[in-house]
């Protein structure tokens, strides 16, 4: 109430300094009394406030200065009977000024006559029906003083005798939201987007701020689902269904909108391929496979055909990766669709972005790093190909000799990128790899150094991985300013990195002995460095197909370690095997019922609901 109050003041001050600078109507005398009212009030000395107001409204010429200060000042004393009485003789001289008559429904109001305000609220407003804009003015004074069930009958009223039933839809839409009525509120703003299509961003943007819970998303799919249904021409809802699957991660329900979007809009750019690059982004390989695959099929001879065929191999290519352990025939099946895209369109920049990728799957699928590094090489000195390809080029032939354990080549090649291609994505993913390879050796001061620049960088992956790295090196060198565990732990990452599988769970062994002389025995050291080792396991026994075993590992960080920072990525890929790895989906469904209890504000949260209910089979196509 004081808030409110203070805004009152502030706008009655505003208006006092207006009137003195254009009227010659009051008297300085009266000039000077008012100022002496305000401040009383301001001051909070209600009653003397009170008594100079009172004698100010002896002058008819005041009212228009003093109305709103002596209206508020009654209301918060709880003189409602003068009030009222104020109001009507108010009224009485200014019979056609609508603010003075709505005072008097706020004063029956705040008396607590709430029944006589309804009545004569209805009153009113039915009286002004023949006036559409005058109901707006009405609408808006009542919403500003709270009275919002008021308003929004008040514009109801409005589109009944202007027989427009979208009137003032974003007005309503705010008073809908006010109330709390979500799903009349929601209505309003796709009522909006139907009239202005070229605003669907706009709505798009309030609905992501308003709508976000999922039972809320849920409730908005059906309705979009009711109107697209009685509205199949309009273009907004089918647009509107492919964006609320894309809020839920329900990207096989977006691909099943998009391809309806397609054949029934068919326009120059797919929607399809959108939902393809999304789902690929977001490692829903499935279904980034059945969308390129559309695309493929029904947009041949178009500008989508050449991106939508090299997402497809390399939505299958991240397939195969995902498929432990890997297949070396499907990968050499890859490569040998990479090669037939090159050959078919050698002059298109996609080609270029495949042979990129082909060196990959030689160097981390085939360890055949030679032919990688030729490819790679041919790249670098393509005149043709793009500088940003040719710094991703650099970076993984960076890789490729790390790989090789050749170091300095890797961070000659890593700080060129660095120097050419500052303060972008390149340059800091440059950074990140340099401070990885000084950690991988060792050097975690030198490597605290890049990663202290990274926590800042503009891409949020770069700077959550420099995080994650700055904050395991400081945990393990609190105990031991040395850090003998997390050089030993660093050492088996860059084994497991350079494809040395035996050597480096040999090392793993060692480093979980428990005895005496293991180099976690030291005060603090198995709480910061353990969890980790089990992560890193779990990973490798999951790529050789140990699928059990990685589940026992993840099980032993969750009993150990259950409130630290890995325990919802455990509880998580414990039920990604079962549901991908092992076929148990009845097992992965309780996972992912029982995560959704224990982690509800895991980043993994959105993607453990919509795995619950795609195994329910909520998203089955009918």
């Amino acid at each position: 109430m004081a808030n409110y109050n203070y805004k009152i003041i502030k706008y009655s001050i505003i208006q006092l300094s207006l009137w003195i600078g254009v009227s010659s109507v009051a008297q300085s005398q009266d000039l000077g009394e008012i100022q002496i009212a305000q401040e009383y009030w301001i001051r909070g000395e209600k009653e003397k406030a009170l008594s100079a107001y009172q004698l100010l409204t002896r002058n008819p010429d005041n009212i228009t200065l003093i109305h709103n200060n002596y209206f508020n000042l009654l209301i918060d004393m709880a003189k409602f009977k003068e009030a009222e009485d104020y109001v009507e003789r108010v009224m009485r001289r200014n019979p056609n000024q609508i603010s003075y008559r709505l005072d008097l429904g706020v004063a029956y109001v705040r008396s607590g006559d709430v029944q006589k305000a309804d009545r004569y609220f209805k009153s009113l407003i039915k009286n002004s029906s023949d006036d559409v804009f005058r109901l707006k003015s009405i609408s808006d004074y009542l919403a500003a003083h709270n009275l919002v069930d008021h308003a929004v009958f008040t514009l109801l009223q409005a589109r009944e005798v202007s027989h427009n039933a979208n009137l003032f839809v974003l007005e309503m839409a705010n008073l809908y939201r006010m109330q709390g009525n979500r799903d009349e509120m929601v209505g309003e703003y796709l009522n909006y987007a139907t009239q202005t299509p070229g605003n669907i961003n706009y709505i798009k943007n309030l609905l992501q701020v308003l709508v976000s819970k999922p039972e809320e998303l849920e409730s908005l799919e059906k309705l979009l689902v009711e109107r697209a249904q009685k509205n199949a021409g309009v273009e907004v809802f089918s647009d509107l269904l492919i964006w609320v699957n894309l809020q839920q991660k329900n990207f096989y329900g977006a691909y099943i909108q998009a391809r309806a979007y397609d054949k029934h809009f068919r326009k120059e750019t797919s929607k399809t391929l959108e939902i393809a690059q999304i789902s690929l982004n977001n490692k829903d390989y499935e279904n980034a496979d059945k969308s390129f695959s559309y695309v493929v099929r029904e947009f041949g001879n178009t500008p989508n055909y050449l991106p939508a065929r090299l997402g497809l191999i390399q939505a299958r290519e991240a397939k195969v990766r995902k498929s432990y352990p890997v297949n070396k025939d499907s990968v050499r099946y890859l490569i040998s669709e990479y090669n037939s895209f090159i050959f078919s369109y050698p002059d298109n920049s996609n080609s270029d972005e495949a042979q990129l990728n082909e060196a990959l799957l030689y160097t981390y699928y085939l360890d055949e790093k030679d032919s990688a590094i030729q490819i790679l090489r041919k790249l670098i000195v393509n005149n043709r190909v793009s500088q940003l390809l040719k710094a991703k080029a650099k970076l993984e032939l960076g890789d490729v000799y790390l790989l090789k354990e050749e170091p300095w080549e890797s961070s000659l090649l890593y700080s060129q990128v660095e120097k050419t291609q500052k303060e972008t994505a390149q340059g800091y993913d440059a950074k990140l790899r340099n401070a990885k390879l000084s950690y991988y050796k060792g050097d975690f001061k030198l490597a605290q150094e890049h990663l202290n620049i990274l926590k800042e960088a503009t891409s949020r992956e770069i700077a959550n991985d420099a995080m994650d790295l700055s904050m395991r090196i400081k945990e393990n060198t609190a105990f031991d300013s040395v850090g003998r565990a997390l050089k030993e732990f660093a050492s088996i990452e860059l084994l497991l990195y350079q494809n040395k599988t035996q050597n480096a769970l040999e090392r793993i062994g060692a480093l979980k002995k428990e005895e005496g002389d293991s180099i976690l025995s030291g005060p603090g050291a198995e709480s910061t460095i353990l969890d980790d080792v089990y992560w890193l396991e779990a990973d490798l026994r999951m790529k050789q197909g140990e699928f059990e075993t990685a589940i026992m590992l993840l099980q032993k960080i969750l009993d150990k370690f259950g409130d630290d920072i890995l325990a919802d990525d455990a509880f998580f890929l414990q039920g990604d095997i079962y549901e991908h790895h092992l076929g148990n989906k009845a097992k992965a469904m309780e996972i992912y019922r029982e995560f959704l209890n224990k982690f509800p504000g895991s980043v993994y949260a959105a993607e453990a609901r919509k795995r619950f209910r795609q195994l329910r089979g909520d998203f089955n196509e009918h």
